[in-house]
């Protein structure tokens, strides 16, 4: 109706104004606040579904909660512990407030609602039919949308359908550390359905499930990808014109589609990949196979990593490994990042747009995959390109935080004697050098000196390299702490390290015995140890989070007496349990 191409709001709680066709919402910004208080805002449809200046303010910017019309003019809205009528201009009154005793802590009042006798609308007709645990969809024509320049008749062969999952828990706003920078969610693949020569799809889906799509050309490669979801009811049928069509356009053809003319494609499995991508046991193997032998930390004449810097070792950083932070920052896979932006021109996000898929045939340093492997890496791709495969990741294993939010999750290391020895080491030995850059972070936690988040996301956009190398994330080697770029780059070549030669560090360091290079290492040691300790979900022994442990009991799919310091648990197949919980059941005749 209104909004998909309308980004940084979020438009809710929309309710019809009563005898007119217009619709009064909460446009609440960003991702949107806290009750979803917004601005209380009035959209007239008449010039179209997407018409941005029908959109216009009940009572200027201020913001409320829970708007319900009573008129074109007054509306009944929550204001904090106040229930009050709000009409048009901004003029308020105070219908109800709470008494003094119950304003403590976060108590509030919520969606107002007036207790009177009213017509009755129409009675719709139930499309819905319980007993049924799928809906279908017909699709008209896949190459019709209001971004599908370029793309020929016969181009996309099938639709790649995904779900979007649910968390059972959550640490904080961000997406860390599912990605960088890119999804807040993991996606599952379905499979596929197939699109005919005329660009028509029919299709059985499974209800009451966020799902959407990919379109693929006959090499498997995305063409277009859907950027929201849609959802059926048990028993519904729906259909769509084509790709992101213009909302108010008719069908284009009194022809019935070809693929009308059968029955409804039923989702074909994708036989021997994963249905939800986990980056360290899917891809790593693959890139430790093909791309180590050259990308990793060893030195060269010149000084330095291999292969242009570029290390795509599975060593761990603060919070993700070291491959992964490289192949986002190069912007070696395209997954639409956290831009907010929307319906983007085709083969520009997923694998046809990532430079990665076109290194895997040979052409570069004859670097050849087999088809299963080059499959592997593409669907990791346009299933969101995340990093664990699991939400019990979420704040377990992690080093530091972002944006000033610690989500339950502190700069651990900020008060260690090492850590703060080592920061001296930094100021002392690297700050000269380093003047006018951005800073070397003081520790595997510290994100107060780097750039802030919204210019990071811009220089992730960019592909800014020579700034991102100062990144906590590839400075520090949890893994093998004497592979640390923080000690390598300043070490001499004749110790191991890059010292001196082109765009290097001037030696700081001539040998490992250096007391300042000891006590560089030393805090690396003791960040790698404790993050040992905590465990990451990629580790033997994992354990998750007492939250996680927590919900999966309140949902029942453990034990109540279960204890996970003792008992052991496969984080993978419980969430599995906790997704497939949430299916729809079909009612029994």
């Amino acid at each position: 109706y209104y909004g998909n191409m309308h980004p940084n709001t979020v438009m809710i709680d929309a309710k019809p104004i009563p005898g007119t066709s217009k619709v009064v919402a909460s446009f609440s910004p960003g991702h949107g606040r806290n009750e979803h208080a917004g601005v209380i805002t009035a959209i007239d449809p008449r010039k179209g579904p997407d018409a941005k200046e029908m959109a216009r303010p009940v009572a200027g910017r201020k913001q409320y909660r829970d708007p319900y019309p009573l008129s074109e003019t007054q509306f009944l809205v929550a204001d904090g512990t106040r229930i009050t009528l709000l009409v048009t201009g901004g003029k308020t009154t105070t219908l109800f407030e709470l008494p003094k005793q119950w304003r403590k802590g976060r108590m509030g009042v919520h969606e107002p609602r007036p207790l009177r006798g009213r017509k009755r609308e129409r009675v719709i007709p139930s499309r819905v039919d319980l007993t049924k645990p799928t809906g279908l969809v017909m699709l008209e024509n896949v190459n019709i949308g209001r971004n599908m320049k370029g793309v020929k008749p016969g181009e996309i062969t099938d639709l790649l359908v995904l779900e979007i999952l649910s968390k059972p828990y959550n640490m904080f706003s961000g997406m860390e550390p599912l990605t960088y920078g890119g999804s807040f969610l993991l996606e599952r693949i379905l499979g596929t359905v197939p699109v005919e020569p005329d660009g028509s799809a029919y299709m059985e889906l499974p209800a009451m499930r966020p799902l959407f799509f990919v379109a693929l050309d006959k090499n498997g490669q995305a063409v277009k990808r859907m950027q929201s979801f849609m959802s059926l009811q048990p028993g519904e049928r729906l259909s769509c014109i084509g790709c992101h069509e213009e909302r108010g356009r008719p069908p284009t053809t009194s022809k019935i589609p070809s693929a009308r003319r059968r029955k409804p494609s039923k989702i074909k499995p994708i036989p021997n990949v994963p249905d939800v991508f986990d980056f360290p046991r899917d891809i790593q193997p693959i890139l430790d196979k093909h791309c180590v032998a050259c990308h990793d930390y060893d030195k060269t004449k010149t000084g330095g990593p291999r292969a242009g810097r570029v290390i795509l070792t599975g060593d761990r950083g603060p919070m993700y490994s070291h491959s992964y932070y490289m192949l986002t920052v190069l912007k070696e896979f395209s997954d639409g990042r956290n831009l907010r932006k929307s319906n983007y021109p085709p083969r520009t996000l997923g694998s046809s747009a990532s430079p990665i898929m076109k290194r895997l045939d040979g052409a570069h340093h004859k670097v050849k995959l087999s088809a299963h492997e080059k499959q592997m890496i593409r669907l990791w791709i346009d299933s969101g390109a995340a990093y664990p495969g699991t939400y019990a990741a979420l704040g377990a294993g992690m080093l530091g935080h972002y944006s000033g939010s610690t989500g339950g999750l502190t700069r651990q290391d900020a008060k260690w004697a090492s850590t703060i020895a080592a920061r001296a080491v930094v100021k002392r030995r690297c700050a000269s050098c380093h003047k006018g850059q951005t800073s070397l972070p003081d520790s595997p936690s510290d994100n107060k000196r780097m750039v802030g988040w919204t210019e990071r996301r811009e220089l992730i956009a960019k592909g800014d390299f020579p700034i991102l190398r100062f990144n906590r994330h590839i400075l520090y080697n949890l893994s093998r702490p004497e592979k640390s770029l923080l000690l390598l780059a300043p070490l001499s070549k004749a110790a191991g390290g890059y010292g001196g030669g082109k765009n290097a560090c001037p030696v700081a360091f001539k040998n490992t015995d250096d007391p300042d290079y000891q006590t560089l290492l030393k805090a690396i040691v003791e960040a790698k140890a404790y993050v040992d300790k905590i465990t990451r979900f990629d580790k033997p022994g994992f354990k998750p989070r007492p939250e996680y442990i927590r919900e999966m009991k309140r949902y029942g799919l453990i034990d109540k007496a279960f204890d996970a310091t003792k008992d052991p648990i496969d984080v993978y197949k419980m969430d599995r349990k906790y997704w497939d919980s949430l299916n729809y059941r079909p009612k029994i005749k």
